[in-house]
């Protein structure tokens, strides 16, 4: 009940406890109902540390983006406490079932690597930018402003599909506290936090605006450059006709052929281009200038 009325609360008079500003995208946590945060204030402090601002209790999700009192999404939380220490004693140990020495295992096939992500990891990687394409009727390219994002829900949700995989390209964003990466990554808190950060650039910011405000905000999570490489890319790919990321692929344009395969490490394989092979064949200005010589010449020793 606290949350369905913290919900429908206006937002207006209220002020995020941390930010100390207005809030803009009302935040509630769970299960302490505590709602006078915004969303991206509070994602951020329980990145540092799962509990309240205003209570200290652990929080194991946030509740935001309320359609209605029953319709919101919900944000998971890691917790930060420390795992309990295992005890010690020996009666709590579990043996681990042996194999026998001569027991074979069953072959398990390599995983088959995505060559669409390994091909956006050498765009970022060769700093790639894709080719202008041109507004108009033949094209379907078409400007983007932030008054059409914030109004269309389909171009968000090609927003949110185009970065989603996109954010997949960075190995520093899936990677769990201990350091070891993670293979849930549209479920990773800061892959999640950060798709939910950019579509809020995308509704107020111009993205490539020539003050770099897009930039500068998003800058400190990927870099200077890759942040620049990013945004170029998202506009061309919202400004483009498309709707399924394979499209995209097929049809999006570099200065150079992505490369279809790749080693072990995900870098590109070179392949050798085609030797040009030159005409041994004499031009036909030369050929007519040694007809004109010979008969010249056939002329000069002609008995008379």
């Amino acid at each position: 009940m606290e949350a369905t009325a913290a919900a429908t609360k206006d937002e207006a008079g209220d002020v995020c406890v941390i930010c100390l500003s207005s809030v803009t995208e009302r935040a509630i946590t769970a299960p302490c109902n505590h709602y006078t945060f915004d969303f991206l204030c509070l994602v951020s402090w329980l990145q540092e540390r799962s509990t309240c601002p205003l209570c200290k209790s652990e929080v194991t999700g946030v509740q935001y983006d309320f359609r209605s009192p029953s319709d919101y999404k919900n944000y998971a939380v890691r917790s930060t406490r420390p795992p309990p220490n295992p005890p010690t004693n020996t009666l709590y140990r579990q043996s681990r079932p042996r194999l026998p020495r001569h027991a074979s295992r069953r072959p398990y096939p390599p995983p088959t690597p995505d060559i669409a992500l390994l091909r956006r990891r050498h765009v970022y990687r060769q700093k790639l930018f894709s080719l202008h394409v041109g507004s108009n009727r033949i094209s379907r390219y078409r400007n983007l402003t932030p008054e059409m994002v914030t109004t269309s829900p389909d171009l968000q949700s090609r927003a949110r599909m185009w970065i989603r995989r996109e954010l997949r390209v960075f190995s520093f964003l899936h990677t769990d506290p201990e350091g070891t990466p993670s293979d849930e990554a549209t479920t990773s808190s800061n892959a999640e936090f950060l798709l939910t950060y950019i579509v809020s650039i995308l509704k107020t910011v111009d993205i490539k605006a020539s003050h770099g405000h897009a930039e500068d905000l998003l800058q400190e999570f990927l870099g200077r450059e890759n942040t620049r490489l990013f945004l170029h890319e998202l506009n061309a790919w919202l400004r483009s006709p498309f709707t399924k990321l394979e499209d995209w692929d097929r049809n999006v344009q570099y200065r150079e052929r992505l490369p279809e395969e790749f080693d072990r490490e995900g870098r590109a394989i070179a392949t050798e281009k085609p030797r040009r092979r030159w005409s041994r064949s004499r031009s036909p200005t030369l050929t007519r200038t040694a007809e004109w010589r010979e008969r010249d010449a056939a002329r000069r020793h002609a008995p008379d």
